[in-house]
């Protein structure tokens, strides 16, 4: 059995994945409507993963014993200047998510929790992923500028991302 405060910060943990989707969502929906249906693909792809992220924990969370607990999901942001803009705002966010994660991890560490410690450790590894993603695709916005051929380039190159199954999810 889960104790109640894990149980509690799983539970948060998954409204903010839940909250990330929905702001990868608005970002993808935002680039849609300007026609960088490539950089618009990089963030509903981003949604999905998210959706998956918030699906691992709520499996977790049940195999424990556990109760999910949905609350209201906060409103997002709707607009942004640029694609550089939004992708600053995605690592600003993925740091974010990650102090929840190690957070959540400290306390698996004080509840003696070494299961949830093992299934967070994925998350870790996720985590310094997407910050890395997000930090590359950074300087290659801030290098290319406003050269409207090397931005198409990238939104094609963009195009081409395809979700993938988390791991923890496909053993399922």
């Amino acid at each position: 059995m889960i104790s109640p405060k894990i149980q509690d910060a799983i539970n948060a943990q998954i409204n903010a994945e839940f909250w990330s989707a929905y702001l990868y969502l608005a970002m993808g929906m935002h680039f849609e409507a300007e026609g960088r249906t490539g950089i618009a693909n990089w963030f509903r792809i981003q949604f999905k993963e998210e959706q998956a992220h918030a699906e691992i924990f709520i499996n977790y969370l049940i195999s424990r014993g556990g109760r999910v607990e949905l609350k209201p999901i906060e409103g997002v942001p709707s607009a942004w200047e640029s694609p550089l803009a939004a992708f600053t705002d995605t690592l600003a966010h993925e740091e974010k998510v990650t102090a929840l994660i190690n957070n959540l991890y400290a306390l698996a560490i004080e509840e003696k929790d070494y299961a949830t410690r093992g299934k967070l450790d994925w998350f870790v590894s996720e985590q310094v992923e997407e910050e890395e993603t997000a930090k590359g695709l950074i300087d290659r916005l801030k290098l290319v500028g406003d050269n409207g051929l090397a931005l198409f380039m990238l939104d094609q190159e963009l195009a081409a991302r395809v979700y993938n199954v988390p791991s923890p999810l496909a053993a399922k």
